[in-house]
């Protein structure tokens, strides 16, 4: 399977790469930027494509996509960044790469949103992570309207980088918690190779459930 990822040199999409690769699929990852960024993703057996979403136009990104068997939206505007980012980063380049699938005809598509982005946020929320949350809303309900691509939308909660546990709860509704994110990686892997989970808005935390077991009763439970 060629799956190819926006936002490739991020650290849940390097964690993509590196079990994509492991399994014998070929992932490819966007890049902004040349160099570095190139030699990480290589070292995680991925093709690295220099393509900055915030400037593409839909037909550059869908001649990246021609080909894929998947496609994956992992990027983000990232910490440092302020409001106007997240809009142009998280909401409408999400919404480009849509478009270009479309226009590849790549029907599988997994976009990582976020745990409180079906809801405004409330009130104190900082102004830029409540830009944030805005932002990846209004991604998931245009990819959400989409009735040309086989998506699945996932919202993990917290974030962290402490070692894979291979133990999630994958659900419509989880509650608050946090998750590692190369357990975040392995779900988005398992939902590639699980079409069943097409048309779920599923919340990521840590659980007990092993992840394909997870990913497998969600696609179940959608039947």
């Amino acid at each position: 399977m060629r799956t190819v990822i926006a936002g490739g040199h991020g650290q849940i999409a390097l964690h993509l790469e590196s079990l994509l690769a492991a399994r014998g699929d070929t992932p490819v990852g966007l890049i902004r930027g040349s160099g570095q960024q190139e030699a990480d993703l290589r070292a995680a057996g991925a093709e690295p494509v220099v393509c900055d979403l915030e400037n593409a136009t839909v037909e550059q990104v869908a001649a990246v996509l021609a080909g894929a068997d998947a496609a994956v939206f992992a990027a983000g505007a990232g910490a440092g960044s302020g409001a106007d980012r997240k809009d142009t980063v998280d909401r409408a380049a999400a919404v480009l790469f849509a478009d270009a699938a479309e226009r590849a005809g790549v029907r599988r598509f997994v976009l990582l949103s976020s745990m409180g982005a079906d809801r405004e946020p409330p009130p104190g929320t900082d102004p830029v992570f409540a830009a944030y949350l805005r932002a990846k809303g209004a991604a998931d309900a245009d990819l959400a309207a989409r009735q040309a691509l086989d998506w699945t939308i996932l919202r993990p909660g917290r974030l962290t980088d402490d070692p894979p546990t291979g133990r999630v709860l994958l659900a419509g509704r989880t509650g608050r918690g946090s998750v590692t994110r190369a357990d975040v990686a392995a779900v988005i892997a398992a939902l590639l190779a699980a079409p069943a989970t097409s048309g779920l808005t599923l919340e990521l935390i840590a659980g007990d459930v092993p992840v394909e077991q997870a990913v497998a009763e969600a696609g179940a439970q959608q039947g």
